[in-house]
């Protein structure tokens, strides 16, 4: 797989997040495909569906920024528009097998709500 058709899968992954298409997002993950983020340590995919995946209507629309592709493994930041004017920016590695993904760490930024820093509670 090229590093083109590695940032094109992270558009299409997003798209289908955008779209609440799970069986896209099942899809493109290995079976042993592991997630972390600061709420989350490697969890596996049936734990991820079951805790991270919901309904994606309270997104307006994200806005892939950077995908930077080297080998097996990317990096993509993105801004993310909430229907209610909050938006935040994260970062997410992505590692591949084949040509599909095997983990994904989740990297917070920081939240606004209509133009002001929100400060997150921990």
């Amino acid at each position: 797989m090229t590093n083109i058709n590695k940032a094109e899968l992270i558009r299409a992954l997003f798209a289908a997040y955008f779209s609440n298409d799970r069986r896209a997002v099942e899809d493109v993950l290995t079976e042993d495909f592991r997630f972390t983020s600061p709420y989350d340590d490697e969890i596996d995919k049936a734990t991820y569906f079951a805790r991270c995946w919901r309904n994606s209507d309270w997104i307006e629309r994200h806005e892939l920024e950077r995908i930077f592709v080297e080998g097996n493994e990317a990096f993509v930041t993105y801004k993310c528009i909430a229907k209610g004017g909050k938006r935040f920016r994260n970062t997410e590695f992505f590692a591949f097998e084949g040509d599909r993904i095997r983990r994904i760490d989740v990297y917070f930024g920081a939240s606004y709500q209509d133009g002001a820093f929100v400060a997150q509670k921990s």
